[in-house]
């Protein structure tokens, strides 16, 4: 994995994947976090269980480890999120301070997703032409093939005695 925008990417994913565990924690032990709420409690640990191998994908430039993540988390804060902007706009609900948190968590965890599997798409040299600078001077290198030949045509001239 050597793009930097990947790079960034997993760490995003790691961040969001820990911040949404603390979340669930929060949750579980009554303890209110800025109104954010888990809308599944059983649904988001598989949730996160789940993601662990989506971005361990990712790092390996997997597409379907992007795909997966994309899946996964648009579902997820998919549904809430065009529920909970929809009644806004149909003015059947407020915008408080706890809702617009969830709305933000769940703008975060669609849009990183979305990074993840334009990051793999406009990489076009991820699988066709890896390129790697610390072996490929020594793979790649035809003019050291030819002299590793020419030193293995060579006769053995020494005269070696085994008593």
């Amino acid at each position: 994995m050597s793009n930097f925008s990947t790079w960034l990417i997993a760490i995003f994913a790691i961040m969001f994947w820990l911040f949404r565990a603390i979340v669930a924690l929060c949750e579980q032990f009554s303890i209110d976090l800025l109104g954010l709420v888990t809308y599944d409690f059983n649904l988001e640990i598989i949730i996160c269980f789940a993601i662990i191998v989506c971005i361990v994908l990712i790092i390996k430039r997997k597409m379907i480890g992007s795909l997966l993540y994309l899946l996964i988390y648009g579902t997820y804060f998919g549904e809430h999120l065009l529920t909970n902007v929809m009644s806004i706009l149909q003015n059947q609900s407020t915008l408080t301070i706890d809702l617009s948190m969830n709305l933000i968590c769940d703008v975060i965890g669609i849009f990183l997703p979305i990074f993840a599997v334009l990051d793999m798409l406009v990489d076009k040299s991820r699988k066709v032409n890896p390129i790697d600078k610390k072996t490929d001077w020594y793979f790649k290198n035809e003019k050291y093939d030819e002299e590793l030949k020419a030193r293995d045509k060579r006769e053995d001239k020494n005269e070696y005695k085994f008593y």
